[in-house]
């Protein structure tokens, strides 16, 4: 199968569905992502030298992981609600075109992060369904200090009604995690690597495993 996931920053991949990553690609899945920003522009004066290291992390995960980065269009960082929507629509078309995936995979519109909502907006507009369409599913997946920063009365809620297992991916994951290591935080912080187990191992157990990841299928298609 082929896999498109489209995220708004780089780490965003890893933190919401590295272990899933993983096991596509060990299952010989072709996975691909694309990012829409940076990640950093918005953190105030950056450094070409963040900016590196942003991108070094965002390589070594990839890695790691085995998925392949898309050209990422550098829109701008926490503000694509400031752009036309069809601006972000016709990127993930062109996405879509070169890899013409099975499966997508995208932010949970839930999330507070403005640039996530946006994504997952943009994701399902250009996925709608079409007469020559060939792409079977939709899975929206949780961002630890986005979907959980929500509230039901404002951004709506992630209700997952799929559960992966990663336990065999997890270390992966973890791995993956650390390079991202600028962008992690320390505990209790629910972007902290023990708060990301901690929700890994919740999932999990609600499934009767000691490791997943969740997701809410948005559309499915039986072709």
């Amino acid at each position: 199968m082929k896999i498109l996931i489209v995220v708004a920053h780089t780490d965003d991949e890893t933190i919401g569905m590295g272990g899933t990553i993983a096991r596509h690609v060990r299952k010989g899945d072709d996975v691909f992502c694309l990012a829409m920003t940076d990640g950093v522009a918005a953190r105030g004066l950056i450094s070409n030298k963040q900016t590196k290291i942003r991108q070094l992390a965002a390589d070594t995960a990839s890695d790691l992981l085995g998925f392949q980065w898309l050209e990422n269009p550098l829109l701008p960082d926490n503000a694509l609600d400031s752009l036309p929507l069809l601006q972000l629509v016709k990127l993930i078309e062109q996405a879509a075109e070169s890899v013409s995936p099975h499966l997508i995979y995208t932010h949970s519109a839930a999330d507070l992060n403005i640039d996530h909502a946006t994504v997952s907006r943009a994701v399902l507009t250009a996925f709608r369904p079409q007469p020559t369409a060939m792409w079977q599913e939709i899975r929206c997946f949780e961002t630890a200090s986005a979907t959980d920063y929500g509230h039901s009365a404002v951004t709506g809620i992630f209700d997952p009604n799929m559960f992966i297992n990663i336990e065999n991916t997890w270390s992966a994951k973890v791995t993956a995690l650390e390079a991202y290591s600028e962008e992690m935080r320390p505990a209790p912080h629910s972007r902290s690597i023990s708060g990301i187990e901690s929700l890994a191992r919740l999932r999990g157990h609600q499934v009767g495993v000691e490791y997943a990841e969740a997701f809410q299928i948005i559309r499915k298609i039986e072709r």
